[in-house]
């Protein structure tokens, strides 16, 4: 059994303020796979003045970019090396399959490169060019570090939302404070132990499971500079007013309940086989599963019968068997949040295609649900305008292309979506049109390169690439 009864602490294992350790439960059958050590005020106050003294010596701050540059690709090189032992231990506290947690490693070399080109060429350092020629102004415009970071992640993708936050901050020179998800105490603090072994100066960086509450008293601490959270809208909205309060730098990456636009002229086999992720990746448990899934009436029940295949032919099952797809979600108020919603569709008159709130057989030791999906769906229902969080599919039928994209558009989401058709050049014509930060074209992967975040009630800001690598600088103009 994994035993944490330290906190990462400025780069040290400290002992805690509280030495009760958290039993750390697995999804799978509710046995108790770890216990572990969880931050409370007092270590928060800790971790804070470390992050303060060591920003203020400028110990980090002032390295060159290329120094710190060629630091945090020896921390990816270190988490290449450890890749499948993060995603057994992320599917052992997550219930995430291990298809899924190890396609993730693969991802976040993707982003780590990402980022480190986009330090590798970031303009640092600029001249001032006037604007007159008879101007006598010369000067520098320079992208500093915004100062002391509080990042704070959820439970669902704990890696990939902790190294989308740390990699930028400490590329940029910033100190941060990571808080993370009690569920992913044990991923997290073999993180730390990464980071530890990366070298980086005393103080820099501390990694702190700690609950709610404790995460409001860190986002509202006078020591943090700069907020970035990944979550909820709810808590989003909360962040967002307390940084509003303070004059925080604040970051926001919320949820979503991301359309999938089927176009008439859709091949279905290959449209089918690419929701089979787009929409299920992770159980469902993923701010950019497209759900929503919106079918011409022409094709809908062609669009439905295929759908309703694909969601019977998932394996449920043990998430560290190699051939399951769905695992358990995280928790058994996850478990009941999702059955309850399908509950609500039925009552809502959605009609039960397949699926339902029982519990699969044979599957009742662990935090288990039936995939399910529902036709006749009407845009205004719940089970269409929130968000779930589960493997849960609703099918709206649309008329033509602008009620289609009408009804993608009918959202207070606006993170992801996508569009399918054998035209891709009309595809992308209607990406266009639809006001969400990321849209894919039959199913095509993300590119780390380019900005990610939401419009409306998906967020604030962008994660990845140079615009990612910017959020974490202030612009200073010096001329002389």
């Amino acid at each position: 059994m994994n035993v944490h009864d330290r906190l990462f602490i400025g780069g040290s294992w400290e002992k805690p303020s509280d030495p009760a350790l958290l039993d750390l439960v697995s999804p799978h059958d509710r046995s108790i796979v770890g216990r572990a050590a969880q931050a409370r005020p007092a270590d928060i106050d800790r971790a804070l003045s470390a992050a303060r003294t060591s920003f203020d010596k400028g110990t980090w701050r002032d390295t060159p970019p290329a120094h710190r540059t060629a630091l945090l690709r020896r921390f990816d090189a270190l988490r290449e090396r450890d890749a499948e032992e993060i995603a057994r231990l992320i599917t052992l506290e997550n219930g995430s399959p291990l298809w899924f947690t190890r396609a993730g490693q693969a991802s976040l070399t993707l982003q780590a490169n990402a980022y480190l080109k986009a330090a590798e060429d970031f303009a640092w350092e600029e001249a001032v060019t006037p604007s007159d020629a008879k101007s006598p102004v010369q000067g520098v415009i320079l992208r500093v570090p915004v100062g002391v970071v509080a990042a704070v992640i959820p439970w669902n993708s704990p890696f990939s939302s902790a190294t989308s936050k740390l990699l930028p901050a400490l590329l940029a020179g910033n100190s941060v404070v990571l808080k993370v998800s009690p569920e992913n105490s044990l991923s997290m603090n073999f993180l730390a132990g990464l980071l530890e072994r990366t070298g980086l100066p005393e103080g820099v960086v501390s990694v702190l499971p700690a609950d709610r509450d404790t995460s409001e008293y860190l986002v509202s601490h006078p020591e943090v500079d700069k907020i970035a959270f990944t979550g909820s809208t709810r808590a989003g909205r909360r962040i967002a007013s307390i940084a509003g309060e303070r004059l925080k730098r604040v970051s926001l990456e919320l949820g979503g309940k991301s359309a999938a636009v089927v176009l008439p002229d859709a091949d279905l086999g290959e449209t089918v086989a690419g929701l089979k992720s787009a929409a299920l990746l992770n159980n469902g448990e993923s701010c950019v599963a497209q759900t929503r899934i919106l079918a011409p009436r022409e094709r809908y029940e062609e669009v439905v019968t295929a759908l309703k295949e694909l969601v019977e032919s998932l394996t449920v099952g043990d998430p560290n068997d190699p051939g399951t797809y769905l695992g358990p979600l995280v928790s058994p108020g996850q478990q009941q949040r999702v059955r309850t919603y399908i509950r609500l569709g039925i009552e809502e008159g959605a009609r039960l295609v397949t699926g339902g709130p029982q519990i699969p057989e044979g599957l009742e030791h662990g935090n288990y649900v039936t995939p399910t999906l529902f036709a006749d769906v009407d845009n205004t229902m719940r089970v269409a305008r929130e968000e779930i969080f589960g493997p849960v599919l609703v099918v709206i039928p649309y008329d033509d292309e602008d009620d289609a994209v009408r009804i993608a558009n009918d959202s207070p989401y606006g993170l992801s979506g996508g569009v399918w058709s054998r035209d891709a050049d009309h595809a992308r014509a209607v990406a266009r049109r639809l006001r969400t930060g990321t849209v894919t074209v039959n199913g095509a992967p993300f590119t780390f390169d380019g900005p990610f975040g939401g419009f409306k009630d998906s967020g604030i800001g962008r994660e990845f690439g140079p615009a990612g690598l910017g959020t974490y600088t202030e612009f200073q103009t010096i001329t002389h």
